[in-house]
Parts: C-alpha cells; sequence; structure tokens
C-alpha cells in the first residue's frame, strides 16, 4: 500500500498553526484572526482525513473539495499574519508556503 503523506502533512499543518497562534498578541484584531485561522487550519487536516473513508467518489470528491477550501481559507488568514506581524518568522513562512 503506497503510503500517503498528505495525511500527515495535513494534520501537522493544524497543529503548526495552532502552536503559531500561541504566539500571537491578544489583541482584538488577533482574537479574530485566531479563531478563524484555528477553525480553517485543524478543519483541512479533518476533511481530509473524512475523504478517506468516502461513501462514494461523489463524498470523496466533496470532502477533498472542502479540505481546499479550508486550506485557501488558512493562506489568506496566514498571509493576514504575515502583514500585520513586525516581525514574521520562519514557521510562519513555512506555513504560507505549505498551505
Amino acid at each position: 500500500m503506497k503510503e500517503n503523506d498528505l495525511l500527515e502533512r495535513t494534520s501537522n499543518f493544524g497543529v503548526r498553526c495552532l502552536k503559531l497562534l500561541r504566539n500571537l498578541p491578544n489583541t482584538s484584531e488577533f482574537q479574530i484572526i485566531k479563531y478563524q485561522l484555528g477553525k480553517s487550519s485543524t478543519s483541512v487536516g479533518a476533511n481530509y482525513e473524512e475523504a478517506q473513508a468516502g461513501s462514494s467518489k461523489a463524498d470523496f470528491k466533496n470532502k477533498i473539495r472542502i479540505a481546499l477550501k479550508e486550506a485557501r481559507e488558512s493562506s489568506y488568514w496566514l498571509r493576514v499574519i504575515k502583514a500585520i506581524e513586525e516581525r514574521p518568522g520562519e514557521d510562519l513562512n513555512f506555513l504560507v508556503a505549505e498551505s
């Protein structure tokens, strides 16, 4: 059986985003971003995982589409953080590229 590295990558993506969020300031604008990015970044892996047990090809494709949409939303929020952070770190740059 071929190893599916996307299962691990999507899971790691969500975890790394959550860890990044821990280090952001507790200002009102970052509170909004933390909530949105926390939801979308963990949803990528959850939907990809769920797609692996799709009940049909259509179900599989639908879950993959949702995972893609969540990855794009995560990319948006990561780019917003990058734009307003004074010193974006390498982890943030990695997550933007990974999304």
